[in-house]
C-alpha cells in the first residue's frame, strides 16, 4: 500500500470513530509506530487531523460560533500574546481594520500610545473601548447586527468597509487550515472580511492554533492571501512548516505560562510591551 492510500485508510477509520490511538492505527494499518506518526504529521500539516495525547482525532466542521462571552473566557494568555505580536506591526499614522473577535479585542489597550491612528471596526466592543482614545479617528461600521458576536455583518457593512484605503487589515477567523484557508460558518461575515482584505495594502490573519484544522461552510480566503499569520505555540510543527511553505510569514506567539514573572512579555503601564517585549518565534516567508 502506497503512503497516499494508507493515509486515506487512516482517514476512513477516523470518520467512523472520531479518534484513535497510535497503537490502534498500527494494528489497523499494519505498519510501525514511526510510520503512523509520519502519516499523522502529514495529515496534520494538511489540516485534516489533529494530534491528541496518545493518538489522533478527525478535524471537525464548525457549524456555529460560540458567543462573544464564551469566547472571551478561554485562551486569554494566548490571545494576549497574539495581540502583542499584532501591536508590533502597527505604526503611527496608519489606517487599520480590526475585525470582530475577542482576540483582536486584546490589541486595543496596546494601541493607546500609537499616534494618529484611524481605526475601522465592525466590533461593537472594540469600538466602545477605543471611543475614549484621545488620538484615534474611529469608524464603527454599520450593518446587520450579529448579537451573539457583538458585531455588524452583511452586505451593508462590507460596502462601508470598501470605501476606505486601509494600511493593515487584521482579520480574525473561527477556523483555518492549509487546504481550505480561512473559513466561517456565517455567510454574512464573509463579505465584510473580504472587503477589508481588498481595501488593505496588507492583510494579517490572527488565528489561534486551536482553530487550525477545523473548517466552516464558507471560505473567506486562501492562507496565501495573507502576508502574515499570527498564531500561538500550540500549532503543530508540521502545520507550521506547511504554512511557511506557502510563502506566508508565520508569527508564533508564546504566551506567559503559569509561574513566570509578572510582566514578562506583558504590556507595561504605558501600553507598550514589557521588558521582554513581544515573545514569538518567526518563520519568515
Amino acid at each position: 500500500m502506497i503512503p497516499a492510500q494508507r493515509r486515506e485508510l487512516l482517514l476512513r477509520e477516523l470518520r467512523g470513530t472520531g479518534v484513535l490511538s497510535v497503537r490502534e492505527l498500527c494494528d489497523i494499518l499494519g505498519v510501525s509506530h514511526m510510520t503512523v506518526r509520519r502519516d499523522i504529521m502529514t495529515l496534520e500539516g494538511e489540516g485534516r487531523v489533529r494530534s491528541v495525547p496518545g493518538g489522533v482525532e478527525l478535524v471537525s466542521q464548525v457549524r456555529a460560533e460560540p458567543s462573544y462571552l464564551d469566547k472571551s473566557r478561554v485562551d486569554i494568555e494566548e490571545k494576549r500574546a497574539m495581540a502583542r505580536i499584532a501591536a508590533a506591526l502597527v505604526g503611527d499614522g496608519q489606517t487599520l481594520y480590526l475585525d470582530a473577535g475577542t482576540t483582536l479585542g486584546h490589541l486595543v489597550p496596546l494601541l493607546w500610545n500609537v499616534v494618529g491612528l484611524t481605526v475601522i471596526t465592525n466590533d461593537i466592543t472594540t469600538a466602545a473601548s477605543l471611543s475614549d482614545h484621545p488620538d484615534v479617528t474611529l469608524f464603527l461600521v454599520g450593518g446587520l447586527i450579529d448579537r451573539e458576536n457583538r458585531s455588524s455583518v452583511g452586505d451593508i457593512a462590507a460596502a462601508t468597509v470598501a470605501e476606505f484605503n486601509i494600511d493593515t487589515a487584521f482579520v480574525s477567523t473561527s477556523s483555518w487550515d492549509l487546504n481550505r484557508g480561512s473559513t466561517t460558518p456565517s455567510r454574512e461575515k464573509v463579505a465584510v472580511k473580504r472587503a477589508a482584505m481588498a481595501a488593505a495594502s496588507t492583510s494579517v490573519l490572527v488565528a489561534g492554533a486551536d482553530k487550525y484544522g477545523a473548517f466552516g461552510t464558507f471560505k473567506v480566503a486562501a492562507l496565501s492571501r495573507f502576508s502574515t499569520i499570527i498564531t500561538d505555540d500550540r500549532l503543530a510543527e508540521s502545520a507550521a512548516r506547511a504554512v511557511h511553505d506557502l510563502g506566508v510569514s508565520l508569527e508564533v506567539a508564546v504566551p506567559r505560562r503559569p509561574g513566570e514573572a509578572e510582566g514578562a512579555g506583558e504590556p507595561g503601564e504605558d501600553g507598550e510591551p514589557g521588558e521582554d517585549g513581544p515573545r514569538a518565534s518567526t518563520l519568515p516567508a
